[in-house]
C-alpha cells in the first residue's frame, strides 16, 4: 500500500490550508483514512483532486458545482486527461463572460473621475430619485442596465 499524507504534507504539497482541507472533506470533494489515532491521512492522488477543486474555483465555480463535476469521477479517482477536458469543455463560456465583466468594470473606472462629482451626465453611480430601483437590486448601471430615456442621464 502506497504511503499516505497527514494533513499538514498534503496542506504544504497543495498550497491549502489544513482548514480547508477538512472543509472539503466535510464537502465530499475528497477523502480521508481514518488510522486508529484518529488522524487524518489522504493517499497521494488527493493531491490532484485537490488542484481540480483549487483550479474550477478560480474559474468561479462554486463548491456545489465542483462536487457534482467530480461527482462525474470514479469515487476514489483522479481526474485524467480526457476527463479533465471533458470536465472543463464548458469552462471556457465562464471565463469568457468573466472577462467580459472585467473588461466592462475597467472601461467604467476611465469614465468616471470620482465624485466630486464632474461627470454626472454619464456616471454610472448617478441615480436620481432611485430610478435604478425600479430596475432591480443592486448597483443596476454597473450591473449593465441602462438609465430610462428622459431621464436626463
Amino acid at each position: 500500500m502506497a504511503r499516505l499524507l497527514t494533513i499538514s504534507e498534503t496542506a504544504r504539497r497543495s498550497g491549502v490550508a489544513a482548514s480547508a482541507l477538512r472543509y472539503y472533506e466535510e464537502r465530499g470533494l475528497i477523502e480521508a483514512v481514518r488510522e486508529g489515532s484518529g488522524h487524518r491521512r489522504y493517499p497521494r492522488p488527493v493531491l490532484r483532486r485537490i488542484a481540480f477543486v483549487v483550479f474550477a474555483q478560480r474559474v468561479g465555480l462554486s463548491l456545489e458545482e465542483i462536487a457534482a463535476e467530480l461527482a462525474k469521477l470514479p469515487p476514489h479517482g483522479v481526474p485524467t486527461r480526457r476527463d479533465w477536458s471533458r470536465l472543463s469543455a464548458t469552462w471556457s463560456s465562464r471565463i469568457d463572460a468573466r472577462i467580459a465583466e472585467l473588461e466592462r468594470l475597467k472601461a467604467g473606472l476611465t469614465e468616471c473621475i470620482g465624485c466630486g462629482c464632474l461627470s454626472l451626465d454619464r456616471c454610472k453611480l448617478s441615480n436620481p430619485d432611485d430610478r435604478a430601483g425600479r430596475l432591480g437590486a443592486g448597483p443596476r448601471y454597473w450591473l449593465g442596465d441602462r438609465p430610462a430615456q428622459g431621464s436626463g442621464l
